[in-house]
């Protein structure tokens, strides 16, 4: 759910449902390294409520498509380090796993 305002749609505040430090702290790291972004943050108003409000304000682009936009870099992310993990795991597997390591009990 976004809370903005109509007059001035380069400041907005999100509120994402079921989510918490996890997928917000994420979204803040990519808002930061967006150069459209002025200010970022984000809170969870209690800890028993599965909520988290993302707050994004812009140099005038409108914060629903930079907060969009910073959520399509973290999915690149992420995937990118999935398939460096899944090459990592390939290579081991080939390389005989653990049986090729000396380890001594």
């Amino acid at each position: 759910m976004e809370h903005g305002s109509f007059e001035d749609q380069s400041k907005a505040t999100f509120s994402l449902t079921d989510e918490d430090h996890t997928l917000a702290n994420a979204v803040r790291f990519t808002l930061n390294q967006d150069p459209r972004v002025t200010f970022c943050g984000y809170s969870i108003p209690h800890p028993s409520d599965a909520r988290v409000n993302i707050r994004v304000q812009t140099t005038g682009d409108p914060a629903r498509e930079v907060l969009n936009d910073s959520c399509q870099d973290l999915m690149l992310i992420c995937e990118n380090v999935r398939d460096t993990f899944d090459k990592a795991i390939l290579k081991f597997k080939t390389e005989g796993g653990l049986s090729s390591m000396d380890i001594k009990k």
